[in-house]
């Protein structure tokens, strides 16, 4: 199933799904030649089921399709990198993904995924983030106090608060994203694309 002169040979291949927006990974399924022409195909996620021995399309059953955003290869051809947008969780037990078993501690890359989740979460509710997702001019304004708290931490402080400070201006900031309906990916995306200018 490699991409040789865009012919494929028809070994059942891995492939890992990653969320293309957080960069968080799904899961790890198989696919074969008719998975790989049919998520071309559809612009959603097939696979082959190594268990019941047949094709599937992620979501069919439970609505959590998998829309594919691209397709990667490894450097030996043998491995398939998935990012999606999921429409949902991603593990057949309700989980956001199949990883939710074992050693959890939180990684630094996990950092703002799960700010973006819990900031979702406090939507409408009476928390201080909460309290300014209903006030622009709030959050507009921590965002300026914070930022010039970095600024003066950096001239005259610690690196720990340094650190510190740069952890409250992005929380503020992935507020202000999140009240203007944007996430932290739109500034990601303009940075790729100045990266490519």
């Amino acid at each position: 199933m490699t991409a040789r002169g865009n012919t494929y040979r028809v070994d059942l291949l891995p492939c890992i799904v990653q969320y293309a927006r957080t960069g968080e990974v799904l899961t790890l399924a198989y696919m074969n030649d008719e998975a790989l022409e049919r998520t071309r195909a559809t612009g959603e996620m097939w696979f082959w089921s190594r268990s019941r021995n047949e094709l599937w399309h992620k979501g069919a059953t439970s609505g959590n399709v998998q829309k594919l955003k691209e397709l990667r290869l490894d450097c030996d051809e043998d491995a398939i990198l998935a990012l999606v947008e999921p429409a949902g969780p991603a593990c057949h037990t309700g989980e956001r993904t199949c990883f939710h078993n074992g050693e959890l501690d939180p990684v630094p890359a996990e950092a703002l995924p799960v700010l973006e989740r819990t900031i979702a979460e406090r939507r409408g509710a009476d928390t201080y983030t909460g309290r300014l997702l209903a006030d622009r001019e709030l959050v507009a304004a921590k965002v300026q106090e914070e930022a010039e708290e970095v600024v003066r931490a950096a001239r005259e402080e610690s690196d720990d608060r340094v650190a510190e400070e740069a952890a409250d201006v992005l929380y503020h900031l992935a507020v202000l994203m999140a009240e203007r309906g944007l996430d932290m990916t739109d500034a990601y995306r303009v940075l790729n694309e100045r990266r490519r200018g």
